[in-house]
């Protein structure tokens, strides 16, 4: 084959999440990729070398392309797994921008959340994922960033207030809206319990220590303490069947070279 598939990951050191949540999707992924092989890569250093040390070797972005070519590939197809456009797409990027010359055609994908369209469709799936129940709010939390994509996230919550949904609420780790604009929200209200589930491909250390730890600092712990009964949610996007296959909906469009930055 002279084609290949390179599925790009942040990663995770947690096993049971790697299996069902990033390589459910690259196993989507695969089977949209019309008989073309498929790679992985990681971006992240730490969880590479924690998977070293268990003999799971997985390369970075330019060690996997430069495998690539070193096999005669000639064009490659980059689908990455992140959720939006934010400083880790750019280094992405970077470094196919940087690789282009090592093959006749290198084309990269757009993220899960990468226009209008997507972010409709991917809120309409956490909505059934995540049905409306009396007394019950609902928390997605995501990572957040300082890139300008944080956006993402507040245009989420008013989808979902759009279309009737008050109760899910949207809040991040590291980005707005943060812990005190969603207890506002919550406190406000009459709503005693609250699901608490990640808005994230996997449920990694952050969904379970940011999000749902026993440290006095988690979302969790922090919601107990207001007097909330909270059911937290230990499971990425990427088990969602409806998100496995909007990724593979993606590489579709970039095999025609309608996806593609």
């Amino acid at each position: 084959m002279e084609k290949a598939i390179l599925a790009v990951s942040f990663g995770s050191s947690v096993e049971q999440t790697r299996q069902r949540e990033i390589i459910a999707v690259e196993q989507a992924i695969s089977a949209a990729a019309g008989g073309i092989p498929l790679y992985t890569a990681y971006t992240s250093p730490t969880i590479r070398r924690i998977l070293a040390k268990r003999g799971v070797i997985v390369p970075d972005v330019r060690q996997a392309l430069e495998q690539l070519a070193e096999q005669g590939i000639r064009e490659v197809y980059i689908q990455p797994t992140y959720l939006l456009y934010g400083y880790e797409y750019e280094k992405l990027q970077d470094t196919a921008r940087q690789m282009q010359g090592q093959f006749q055609l290198l084309r990269l994908g757009s993220p899960l959340i990468a226009g209008t369209e997507a972010l409709l469709e991917l809120t309409a799936i956490l909505g059934e994922q995540f049905p409306q129940e009396p007394g019950q709010r609902v928390v997605l939390l995501g990572h957040g960033t300082g890139h300008f994509a944080n956006f993402v996230y507040p245009a989420m919550q008013a989808v979902f207030h759009m279309a009737g949904r008050e109760d899910v609420l949207i809040g991040t780790i590291e980005g707005w809206p943060g812990f005190d604009q969603v207890q506002r929200q919550l406190m406000a209200g009459e709503a005693k319990k609250v699901v608490l589930a990640p808005l994230l491909l996997t449920a990694g250390e952050h969904a379970r220590e940011d999000m749902a730890g026993e440290n006095p600092a988690s979302w969790m712990m922090r919601l107990c303490a207001l007097g909330f009964s909270v059911q937290p949610v230990i499971e990425g996007l990427g088990a969602n069947k409806k998100v496995q296959a909007m990724y593979a909906a993606h590489l579709g469009r970039l095999l025609e070279g309608e996806d593609q930055k």
